[in-house]
């Protein structure tokens, strides 16, 4: 877009802005300010009436919008509705609370955020509000009973109905009539009763009064509702003798405390103001920053017989009044409703005009710019034109630098089978010779094991990079599917009886045709076959069903009750080189994808359904018609069954680890924990490290943490990656507990770059060994890491102090500090022994046992018997206490026992040892 373009539609953009503002500025006028009302309770009369004299105050101010919100008598409520008009972003808060405490907590954080707050009616228990508008309702109280004593002249017995307890109204009011009526000794207050403000509570509670009324000369109620529910109560009771009620509020209207007076329904009402009026003027004040006064007590007047008609005539002109002002109001809106239709309709033509001519003047500019953009894009459109041709060129070279890396890589493939055939022909050789066999027999079983695994990840390798980018096409003749699947599973039945498998087939017809390749389609049957074997328990079950369909398809589900898997892992399944978290069964997370290619060359479909712990189906439809390209009209005879049988059934194959704890083993005194969930590697470290020291052993990373604290091995070989809990994890467990923190840590790993090395070690590990090791380097690390701390062990002898013992954990320090200063507050008591400490220290007998033997190289008895003598020797030396003294003060039972022990110890006896010193 050009500079002159650009001008122009600001220009336009400025009128249009102008003439909108200019337009509507009076049309549409934001809020001056926003109220918000919290009401305790609105049901009421009395608070009906606030509410319309608030009204009638906000009528003279047309541009303030007022949030009303009634809680309905619940503190919580209104706690929840003032939050959410503060949400709403109100200017000002006017709340009339429910009880005074309760709210006070949101009253103080309103006031504390800077928006002013006014109490009306009833207070808070705070002082944090902005202003106050209310009655003094000690002060209506008291002229209450002022009023009666004169009312009574000085004598009689008055019953007081109280509003809600707990509520500030209700307590002042009951106050001041108390002090009021003082100044009138013949008057007695005989009964007090809370009404909580309602006139059928009020009744309900002087009906439990009944004939005790009968003495009463006056009822003082707390507000007109409870007085005219009194009088009601009388009037029931048909008591013979007058009794005066009276109340407060002195509301006007219908219903209203004016007319219960003017009605005789009661003797008088005090006028308490409701303040609405005044709230709001307050409110204005403080917006407006206007000088306020934050105490505002409303004055209060006795209405009796004597001036309730003038008040009656002055509110019927109020009302009058407001009417007046409501109508004025209502055609002042309809005018400017006129108004602002008409000041749209004018905005509208005059921006029309405008975008007319500007629009004008830029078809206009845009014509001439057109003929400028065409020959710009000629010369860009030769440019691309040549960096296309480039593109191309190098798309060329790119494509083939990756075909030769293709070729590369299956050609090393390739490459890879002829020493592995040289080395698997040697090892069948030696396998066959029964003197080796006796020697070697399970290395060799071992290695040849690992060769056919080797051998069938490249043959995996290799298909899979035919069919992904030679685009490989299959052989397919027609041959009997039925007969294709038990031949391959029958391959599998000498494994499956060997763990107690039920592995069964069965097929809707005995003779289906299908056009497969044989030579193709075998692998993908062996490799779920193989899957199901190792992802199903002992004594579980496979089912292999193969059922012909209507629509010339065929279906091969394969069932089994393993541990199946996750709904995301399911979704994953059939991705190259994915790897579900089935435990301890690792695969390459090629077999499965590779399964599906060759599926979808021969047209069908591979499904998977799945649940955790309940098994996994897999389901495969194969067309019975001949699909694809190449074809033989002869049945081909797969080939290699034997070779394939082993490739696939070489990881079911699983060494059994024996015991090393068995009856006839030799014991040994140091043990190690070995965490690996590679169970032939698991088996070879176990038998090979199993002939000099005592093995543990763990197939996951939760089990063998388990297995290091129950065990507290002498060392601990862990993989880094496992199921479950990873080794660094578990070094890092190891190293932070006390039971455990001494034990010497190995890990191994395939993980070889510096960065996940210096990982290792940061995990508190001591030694951190890559894949593939060298098992005489693994030897030699475990031998120096265990005569390490022998070494420390025989640091610890009797006359040094633990303080000084080269510990190298903090954890062990700390053990040793703690053990040392039990075993030293408890020298002295005799019947002091190994549970003590357990207690103290909070382990069991077992593992503190361990943790002492593998830290000082000694049993707790002997450390306590040495302590007792070496402190027994420090008081011979430089106390004057007495054999026998000394006996009983390091924890002896007797002076004879003390003395052979400590003979056996120094050579000679507590007697001739201080004489020897003295001289």
């Amino acid at each position: 877009m050009t500079l002159n373009m650009r001008r122009c539609i600001k220009l336009l953009a400025m009128v249009c802005i102008t003439v909108v503002v200019m337009g509507c500025h009076k049309a549409d006028v934001k809020s001056e300010y926003t109220i918000g009302f919290s009401q305790c309770v609105g049901s009421d009369l009395w608070r009906q009436t606030m509410l319309d004299e608030m009204k009638m105050e906000l009528s003279l101010h047309p541009d303030a919008k007022f949030i009303y919100a009634d809680a309905n008598g619940n503190s919580n409520k209104q706690v929840e509705q003032v939050k959410q008009m503060l949400n709403k972003g109100i200017d000002l808060l006017i709340i009339s609370p429910n009880e005074a405490q309760p709210l006070t907590d949101i009253v103080e954080q309103i006031y504390d955020k800077g928006i002013p707050v006014i109490v009306i009616d009833r207070k808070t228990s705070s002082t944090l509000y902005t202003a106050y508008v209310g009655a003094d309702n000690y002060q209506i109280g008291k002229m209450a009973g002022e009023y009666l004593g004169n009312l009574l002249k000085g004598k009689g017995n008055v019953l007081e109905v109280m509003g809600l307890p707990g509520s500030s109204p209700a307590i002042e009011r009951e106050n001041g009539f108390d002090d009021g009526i003082k100044k009138y000794p013949g008057i007695h207050i005989t009964a007090q009763v809370y009404g909580d403000w309602l006139k059928a509570n009020a009744e309900t509670q002087l009906m439990k009064l009944g004939n005790n009324l009968s003495d009463v000369n006056a009822v003082f109620a707390h507000n007109d509702v409870m007085a005219r529910g009194s009088r009601d109560v009388l009037t029931r009771l048909n008591i013979k003798h007058p009794i005066k009620v009276i109340g407060v509020d002195a509301l006007p209207g219908n219903g209203g405390g004016i007319q219960m007076v003017s009605s005789k329904l009661i003797d008088a009402s005090l006028v308490y103001p409701t303040g609405g009026k005044e709230a709001i003027m307050t409110a204005f004040r403080i917006l407006n920053k206007e000088p306020f006064t934050k105490e505002n007590i409303l004055q209060s007047v006795v209405i009796d017989s004597t001036n309730v008609q003038l008040m009656k005539l002055q509110w019927n002109r109020i009302n009058s009044q407001q009417k007046d002002i409501e109508r004025q109001q209502a055609l002042l809106a309809e005018q400017r409703e006129l108004y602002n239709s008409q000041q749209v309709i004018f905005n509208i033509i005059v921006i029309s005009l405008v975008l007319a001519i500007v629009f004008g003047g830029l078809a206009f500019y845009s014509l001439m710019e057109n003929r400028k953009i065409n020959k710009s894009l000629e010369t860009k459109n030769t440019e691309i034109l040549s960096q296309r041709n480039q593109l191309i060129e190098m798309s060329a070279r790119a494509e083939a630098a990756t075909e030769a890396k293709l070729n590369f890589f299956t050609n090393i493939s390739h490459e890879f089978r002829t020493p592995l055939t040289l080395i698997l022909s040697p090892v069948e050789d030696m396998m066959r010779n029964e003197k080796l066999n006796l020697v070697a027999g399970k290395s060799l079983k071992l290695m040849h094991k690992n060769v056919f695994r080797l051998l069938r990840l490249v043959n995996q390798l290799i298909d899979y990079r035919k069919i992904g980018y030679d685009k490989q096409q299959i052989h397919a003749s027609p041959n009997n599917i039925a007969d294709f699947v038990k031949d391959i599973l029958d391959n599998f039945q000498h494994n499956a009886q060997k763990r107690n498998i039920h592995l069964t087939f069965s097929t809707s017809e005995p003779n289906i045709t299908a056009w497969f390749d044989v030579n193709m389609l075998d692998k993908v049957f062996f490799n779920l076959l193989s899957n199901s074997l190792k992802f199903t328990k002992n004594n579980g079950c496979i089912k292999v069903i193969v059922t012909k369909n209507n629509d010339s398809t065929v279906d091969i589900t394969i069932t089994d009750n393993g541990i199946g898997m996750e709904p995301n892992e399911v979704e994953h399944i059939f991705e190259q080189f994915y790897q579900a978290d089935n435990g301890a069964a690792k695969g390459s997370g090629l077999g499965l994808a590779l399964s599906k290619e060759i599926v979808l060359l021969h047209q069908g479909t591979i499904e998977v359904s799945s649940k955790k712990w309940q098994g996994t189906t897999f389901t495969i439809k194969l067309p019975l018609d001949n699909t694809t390209k190449k074809t033989s009209q002869h049945p081909i005879e797969r080939l290699e069954t034997d070779y394939n049988t082993q490739l696939y059934t070489a990881d079911l194959d699983e060494q059994v680890i024996t015991d090393p704890t068995a009856a006839f083993s030799t014991p040994q005194e140091l043990s190690i924990l070995i965490i690996e969930d590679n169970t032939d590697l698991l088996y070879y470290l176990s038998d090979k490290l199993g002939e000099t020291y005592e093995i543990f052993t763990a197939d996951d990373g939760s089990k063998g943490l388990n297995e290091a604290f129950e065990r507290v091995p002498d060392l601990v070989i862990s993989d880094v990656v496992l199921p479950g809990i990873s080794g660094k994890k578990i070094a890092e467990s190891l190293k932070t507990d006390i039971r455990t923190s001494h034990i010497p840590i190995i890990l191994l790993t395939a993980q070889s770059n510096v960065e996940q090395q210096i990982d290792g070690i940061r995990s508190m590990a001591d030694v951190y060994i890559t894949k593939p090791f060298n098992l005489d380097y693994l030897l030699a690390t475990i031998n120096n890491l265990i005569k390490n701390r022998l070494i420390l062990k025989e640091h610890f002898i009797s006359d040094i102090d633990l303080a000084k013992m080269p510990v190298s954990k903090r954890l062990d320090k700390k053990f040793l500090n703690d053990f040392a200063g039990i075993v030293e507050q408890n020298l002295g008591n005799e019947h002091f022994n190994v549970d003590d400490i357990c207690k103290l220290i909070g382990i069991s007998r077992v593992k503190l046992y361990r943790k002492v033997k593998a830290l000082l190289g000694c049993s707790i008895a002997d450390y306590i018997l040495n302590r007792r003598l070496k402190k027994a020797k420090y008081l011979l030396i430089n106390e004057s206490h007495s054999i026998s003294e000394i006996t009983y003060m390091v924890g002896f039972s007797s002076p004879n026992y003390f003395s052979t022990v400590f003979k056996a110890k120094y050579e000679c006896t507590p007697s001739e040892f201080k004489r020897k010193q003295d001289a």
